[in-house]
């Protein structure tokens, strides 16, 4: 980890409340909400021979999450997608990664903040396969974390919303102190919930099976390879998994846009084989986000 540049050390510019500036300037203030509070929201998006992938549902949902957080962002959709690319081409990057972030400033110091400005920023950065490689072909290793996905009724779970994710980096960091690559969630209701970054996959019997998205993000990735199982007629189930039927299922991956589709080898004290399916949906997402820019424009014209 040597090697590693400090985000807030590297070269470039980033897109911040409407203008493009030095990267090394993007600053707040330590007394932001946001920082405080948790009122911020965001996307994580991949950049895939100069297109964003699925970008304009990517923005519909940082519009989405923050109206959930009271916050009304102060810029429109396709200011916001025409950034993007701003940002992208003022780092030079055809392939890397892209976050937008929004959240509340620093006016109003308290739990309430009804006069706190909303600051925007999108920056980009190279950032290559999630997992190691080597070991993303040959399936992760995930242990089973302690924390549980929290109820709807307790947070605003349909949000992106960054405080949701701190249980996120618990589970993660506990997972790594073992040896695992990541960890995978239940909910408050004992079911089978996603992994720390990215929703969750399993094959029983050549069918698709996934947790109903009731208390957690609906993934744009999730939903990506799910009508792209539909269009191989690989039959998709979207059920409430209870623990004791883990031990049933032949594969296993876990689907984001940083994690794109990784095949799992074990969930704990579960074993998982790589398989024909995962392999299928693998190889099919990875040429789904690469297709042409016209080939894009064709299908949605259609």
């Amino acid at each position: 980890m040597a090697d590693v540049i400090p985000f807030d050390q590297r070269d470039g510019a980033l897109w911040f409340d409407g203008k493009l500036v030095p990267w090394r300037d993007a600053k707040i203030h330590v007394l932001t909400h946001g920082l405080h509070y948790g009122s911020c929201v965001f996307e994580g998006e991949r950049l895939y021979n100069g297109r964003i992938y699925k970008l304009e549902e990517h923005t519909a949902r940082l519009f989405e999450s923050a109206r959930i957080l009271g916050m009304k962002i102060p810029f429109t959709e396709s200011q916001i997608n025409k950034a993007c690319y701003e940002a992208a081409e003022s780092q030079g990057i055809v392939d890397g990664y892209v976050r937008p972030v929004v959240w509340r400033g620093s006016e109003q110091m308290a739990v309430a903040a009804q006069i706190s400005k909303i600051h925007v920023a999108i920056a980009v950065w190279q950032w290559p396969s999630y997992f190691d490689p080597a070991e993303k072909l040959k399936g992760i290793r995930m242990d089973i974390s302690s924390w549980k996905r929290p109820a709807p009724d307790t947070a605003p779970t349909q949000a992106k919303a960054a405080g949701l994710y701190m249980i996120c980096t618990l589970s993660k960091h506990e997972a790594e102190a073992k040896g695992y690559a990541d960890a995978m969630m239940f909910d408050y209701r004992g079911y089978v919930a996603e992994a720390t970054g990215a929703n969750i996959f399993f094959v029983r019997d050549e069918k698709l099976v996934t947790p109903i998205a009731d208390c957690f993000l609906n993934g744009i990735t999730r939903k990506s390879v799910i009508e792209l199982a539909k269009a191989r007629q690989i039959p998709v189930e979207e059920k409430h998994i209870e623990a004791k039927e883990l031990p049933g299922f032949q594969e296993c991956f876990i689907v984001g846009t940083a994690a794109e589709v990784t095949p799992v080898s074990e969930v704990g004290p579960y074993k998982y084989k790589p398989g024909k399916i995962t392999e299928t949906l693998m190889n099919d997402y990875a040429d789904d986000v690469r297709r042409p820019v016209s080939q894009v424009k064709l299908a949605k014209a259609s």
